[in-house]
């Protein structure tokens, strides 16, 4: 069963909102406060975020950077479009205004849900590299490659944007958790042993160096 939070301080809303998602077959976890949320969060991990920003507390803009790699949908009343955009650009996945539809934000709520399951993570390939999330584990041309936390969550990042160049600025950004000096020297370092480890297994370099820009993965061949 999928579970979503939903962190709303208006309790009606916060009631139709748990009613409407149990009644499409999800678990609801519910937060009134921006620390009683931060203290749901730390323990559970849902499937999808109702983000209300207007929270007694801690409010929505500051939970937001605590909510990597959870879709969160931010439902308030602030309509600007500074807001909107301050909203998306930390992380918001999308942003329905108050009052809403109840039948949109259930479409928004399934859009943001499909693939698979929580516990069902598929693995991240690009060409013969490969990172199974389950067993936390990397091959490179069939060969098994050791990294550490931070080495393993640069390639995670890379895997999930395999067309992209990610500026370091990103990269740090959002492997901060696994990078507590977080700089642009460490993340030189870090890179180097990543490519070097994966250079070793699979025979070949595998991420490729965008001067003045960042990094990206590069094709056999390239």
């Amino acid at each position: 069963m999928r579970t979503i939070a939903v962190i709303e301080d208006d309790e009606p809303i916060g009631n139709l909102l748990e009613e409407a998602l149990q009644g499409e077959g999800y678990g609801v976890l519910r937060a009134y406060s921006g620390t009683e949320a931060q203290y749901l969060l730390a323990q559970h991990t849902p499937d999808l975020v109702l983000l209300d920003l207007m929270l007694p507390g801690r409010s929505g803009e500051e939970l937001l950077p605590l909510l990597r790699g959870v879709p969160v949908i931010v439902v308030s009343a602030k309509a600007d479009i500074d807001a909107k955009v301050d909203a998306l650009l930390g992380g918001a996945a999308d942003y329905v205004t108050k009052p809403f539809a109840l039948k949109e934000l259930l479409a928004r709520v399934a859009v943001q849900l499909r693939g698979p399951v929580q516990g069902e993570k598929t693995c991240l390939t690009f060409q013969d590299l490969v990172l199974d999330p389950t067993a936390h584990a990397v091959t490179a041309g069939g060969q098994p490659v050791k990294l550490t936390k931070t080495e393993y969550a640069i390639l995670h990042l890379l895997l999930a944007n395999p067309r992209q160049v990610l500026a370091k600025s990103v990269i740090l950004d959002r492997i901060g958790q696994e990078t507590p000096d977080g700089t642009e020297r460490s993340l030189k370092q870090h890179m180097s042993n990543l490519r070097k480890k994966l250079r070793q297994a699979g025979g070949r370099e595998y991420i490729q160096a965008v001067w003045g820009i960042g990094f990206c993965l590069t094709e056999a061949g390239s």
